[in-house]
């Protein structure tokens, strides 16, 4: 693939290396995209869990977007930990003051290690705000539980019910992740208004999937200017990230839940 395309990542920081700006890096220049980032939290986090959360203020998150938005031509955008209220807002506005064709909204509320990501009442702005403005969002069933105020979805039928609820809230796509389901499987449902389609996913047996939602969301971002609708990036996107996850045992990186390859195809 040669290099064409600008991506930018709008999250915190993960210093391991595995999730967050870091790998959204990783991920970008792994797919032949270039990079750019605004930081919203410095995250003192590693393979074993979150130890603190340093919010950055939203001014300061406002004058990064400036500074990537007025210079750099973004083909696509992937939001990722904002945690703050009015740090969405914020994203909220600059995005609609700077249109940029794509944007992918992963809806960062808790780290794999149970730790929560994102301020209870910043939870109806993320839903308000930023929803409306996402060309596709990609919540796991906890995420979308709490978007939608409900309980879980426990099985395929009710993954695909809440993906039109969220659906309906004003964003163009929804990929609802079955990562939480029970069994070998791991089925995603693509919601969009006109189809909905099911990836199947076989369950990878690893403990090194720290980051896992990040990648995929960024895989998204870095792939859709290359792909003619959502349905074939998802399909590309889905089979880099099987086998980020294959080769993640190659790797020896912390203690706890540790990382996927993003460079298994050069190291």
């Amino acid at each position: 693939m040669t290099w064409k395309c600008n991506a930018l990542t709008i999250a915190g920081t993960d210093p391991s290396g595995g999730a967050g700006i870091q790998a959204d890096l990783k991920t970008f220049s792994a797919l032949g995209v270039y990079g750019t980032t605004v930081i919203t939290s410095l995250v003192a986090q590693n393979t074993c869990g979150v130890q603190s959360v340093y919010p950055i203020e939203a001014d300061f998150v406002a004058a990064q977007l400036d500074s990537v938005l007025s210079d750099v031509h973004i083909d696509s955008a992937k939001i990722g930990m904002l945690g703050q209220e009015a740090v969405i807002c914020t994203v909220a506005a600059k995005l609609r003051e700077y249109p940029i064709p794509w944007l992918v909204l992963d809806t960062v509320m808790v780290a794999k290690s149970g730790e929560t990501l994102l301020d209870t009442n910043a939870v109806s702005s993320l839903r308000n705000c930023l929803l409306p403005l996402a060309s596709i969002i990609t919540p796991n069933l906890p995420e979308a539980a709490v978007l939608l105020d409900c309980h879980p979805a426990k099985d395929e039928h009710q993954m695909r019910q809440q993906g039109r609820e969220l659906l309906s809230l004003g964003c163009q796509a929804v990929v609802m992740k079955g990562g939480h389901l029970d069994g070998d499987a791991s089925p995603d449902w693509l919601i969009t208004p006109k189809d909905e389609v099911r990836f199947d996913g076989a369950r990878v047996v690893t403990r090194h999937t720290h980051g896992t939602g990040c990648t995929l969301s960024a895989a998204l971002t870095a792939l859709r200017p290359f792909y003619q609708d959502w349905p074939q990036t998802l399909w590309a996107a889905k089979a880099w990230l099987q086998q980020t996850l294959l080769h993640a045992d190659d790797l020896r990186v912390g203690q706890g839940i540790g990382p996927v390859h993003h460079f298994y195809k050069w190291w």
